[in-house]
């Protein structure tokens, strides 16, 4: 079985952001990276080494990370890339769905995704702890990933009970 690569806000916020467009690429760097040229290099070259992201030659100035000689070069995620955010489908991820269309189909056997919507499909259903500790997420991550189940079509009921927020699939209570 390989190895689990665990990325940092960094690395899923430069994924996410090439996931989003339509060409694939982490350049131009979204908006909440901030400004630390070293760290945003690091979080690069890392998602290189793991194949997450490729390099390429391009000819759009707005697009180029590097130059080598007279050759600019760009970044750009892969499908192993999108596989380790949860957007294996670039269409899923490029185009927005209409509500009749929206994807509610069972989520991969095994997987992160899978074990949430287990959780979430429990009659008490699950707090963000548990979902927390089910997948070694962050909080702020496992938060994305429901935004994301609800973008697919699921309906994601929020309740309070017992001093904690419970979420589970179904109707708002």
């Amino acid at each position: 079985m390989a190895k689990s690569i665990r990325l940092n806000d960094l690395q899923l916020i430069l994924l996410a952001g090439a996931a989003a467009r339509d060409n694939a690429s982490l350049i131009p760097l979204p908006d909440n990276c901030g400004q630390d040229t070293a760290r945003i290099t690091k979080a690069a070259a890392a998602l290189l080494s793991h194949g997450f992201v490729e390099e390429k030659s391009v000819t759009d100035r707005s697009l180029v990370w590097r130059s080598e000689n007279d050759t600019l070069i760009g970044l750009f995620i892969t499908e192993a890339g999108r596989n380790a955010i949860g957007a294996s489908d670039a269409a899923d991820c490029n185009a927005s769905k209409k509500d009749s269309e929206k994807d509610t189909s069972p989520a991969r056997s095994g997987s992160k995704i899978a074990e949430v919507l287990s959780l979430l499909r429990r009659e008490e259903g699950a707090t963000l702890a548990e979902l927390v500790d089910a997948t070694g997420w962050l909080p702020h991550t496992t938060r994305a990933a429901l935004t994301g189940l609800r973008k697919k079509g699921h309906t994601i009921a929020k309740d309070r009970r017992e001093n904690a927020t419970r979420y589970r699939i179904g109707t708002e209570v």
